[in-house]
């Protein structure tokens, strides 16, 4: 999925920072990266509980797009995790493995904001 996205982001010639950063098991690392962090857009790939792009949104203002992945439930669980945010915390979301999208959809956000 991370390739798929990478693809398009360097075929766009659009600078990005891959970081691979579990919300469960390093959220303290994720926290000072997000604070640190100049991007503009997120994209967030998760899969199982997915839990990575809504924690991200719920620490920034700038937009956050979640790209499930599949897993034993074909990704079924990630999706739901992902666009089932309370209020207040919004997340985009691709479809399943659809990183590719993620990252047309990120350089359409920002086409508006540059």
């Amino acid at each position: 999925v991370y390739t798929k996205t990478e693809e398009v982001l360097i075929k766009n010639n659009i600078p990005y920072d891959l970081q691979i950063i579990s919300a469960h098991r390093n959220p303290n690392e994720l926290d000072e990266y997000i604070k640190k962090c100049e991007s503009l857009v997120y994209i967030a790939v998760a899969g199982l509980s997915a839990a990575l792009p809504g924690v991200i949104a719920s620490k920034t203002d700038k937009p956050v797009i979640g790209v499930p992945v599949s897993s034993k439930l074909g990704g079924l669980d990630a999706l739901l995790s992902i666009v089932q945010m309370p209020p207040g915390v919004p997340v985009a979301s691709v479809g399943i493995d659809r990183g590719e999208n993620a990252a047309l959809l990120a350089i359409r956000i920002l086409n508006l904001i540059t």
